[in-house]
């Protein structure tokens, strides 16, 4: 069995996702299929995740390409996660993925209707609310909830969503709609009501981003080709990293696989998967330094995480699993940084790690201060370390 070490996957890490310096670009939608698509679960996160990314643009051309050429797509995706996903790939996550998450989506709304409503059959009803607030988008061209909410009294409608409890306050739908809708492919979240850190966006029917609507591709055929790009993109990795990503169940795993062509390989101990045409060793990059935003898609893409992470995940992670900012160097994460609210970024290494990579991390942190300009984000989701380095 082949082996890959640490230091291999490393070296892929870098030129991969386009983390070292010889490999960056300016090419948006490209920084994107680096990592199979960009996590957006926090808007700011997209825009930072391009320009640790990238040479010398700013958020203009980030912007451009998802609100003006759009050659990129926000969508629900891979455990119910949101991603900014390159147009091509779309069908691809509508069929492998998305098509289920609306279906549970919709389920699951429906019984909080039905036992927090006086609403019998939650089902149907549903279904006329999404009509209705389908037409209403249709009208407009493009709109927030709250004007879609104002067309159409549907969306109106309060709900308990936990009745009897003394936590529970009453509950507008229009939100739980147009995410369905989304999920369905029917709709699209448009550009922001603020600047590229503002999570309240403008909602438009699909057409109006593909004219054509999303192609449809069997189920079968999405889930192998998106296999396909992760392992290009994140392997050799173990069969459960890609389960965990994908948040697809085994069996539905084990067939995206068995349409491809793959090999075992040796992760010192742990048995990985790699495409069989992406065995040869990968070209070690200099020495390279680059801060990485909250949730970005490289730490986010595999669940086992030892060997970047270290024993520095008490610090970087909070209670659910989700990523803070981070300091990396050559392949691997050293410490944490954040924006305090001078606009100043403030990075904490967590190792010595010497004075070359502490020059080549006060390079990044600049870069990443002047990305931000005037703009202020706070993380969604904060850290201990993000906690500590903005008190």
């Amino acid at each position: 069995m082949r082996s890959m070490n640490v230091a291999e996957r490393r070296a892929r890490l870098g030129l991969r996702h386009r983390l070292c310096p010889p490999a960056r670009t300016d090419d948006v939608p490209e920084i994107a299929r680096s990592t199979v698509v960009l996590h957006a679960t926090d808007p700011a996160t997209v825009f930072l995740s391009v320009a640790a990314r990238s040479t010398g643009i700013g958020p203009e051309p980030v912007e451009r390409a998802l609100y003006d050429d759009r050659t990129l797509l926000r969508m629900l995706a891979m455990r119910r996660t949101m991603f900014v996903a390159p147009v091509e790939l779309v069908p691809v996550l509508q069929a492998s993925t998305a098509n289920a998450l609306a279906a549970r989506q919709r389920a699951a709304y429906a019984r909080i209707i039905e036992r927090g409503s006086d609403i019998t059959d939650a089902a149907a009803w549903y279904a006329r609310a999404e009509e209705a607030a389908h037409r209403a988008l249709l009208a407009r061209g493009e709109a927030t909830g709250a004007q879609l909410s104002a067309d159409e009294p549907l969306l109106r409608t309060q709900v308990d969503p936990a009745p009897g409890k003394s936590y529970s306050r009453p509950t507008n739908v229009t939100t739980w709609i147009l995410v369905t809708l989304g999920c369905e492919g029917r709709i699209v979240r448009g550009r922001p009501n603020g600047s590229w850190a503002s999570s309240q966006y403008r909602w438009a029917p699909v057409e109006k981003w593909l004219p054509s609507g999303i192609e449809e591709v069997p189920a079968g055929a999405a889930r192998a080709e998106l296999v396909r790009r992760w392992l290009r993109a994140f392997g050799p990795a173990p069969v459960s990293d890609l389960k965990w990503w994908t948040g697809w169940n085994a069996g539905d795993v084990r067939k995206a696989l068995a349409e491809l062509d793959v090999t075992e390989v040796d992760l010192g101990g742990v048995t990985g998967v790699v495409l069989s045409d992406d065995l040869e060793p990968s070209p070690v990059p200099e020495p390279w330094a680059a801060l990485l935003p909250a949730l970005d898609a490289t730490p986010m893409g595999w669940r086992e995480r030892g060997w970047f992470l270290g024993d520095h995940g008490p610090l970087l992670f909070d209670r659910n699993g989700n990523i803070g900012p981070t300091v990396w160097w050559d392949g691997r994460i050293v410490g944490g940084w954040a924006q305090r609210r001078d606009g100043e970024i403030a990075v904490r290494l967590l190792e010595d790690v010497g004075s070359d990579a502490e020059a080549a991390v006060e390079r990044e942190a600049a870069r990443v201060r002047d990305w931000y300009g005037d703009v202020r984000a706070t993380p969604r989701f904060r850290t201990p370390l993000e906690r500590e380095l903005t008190s």
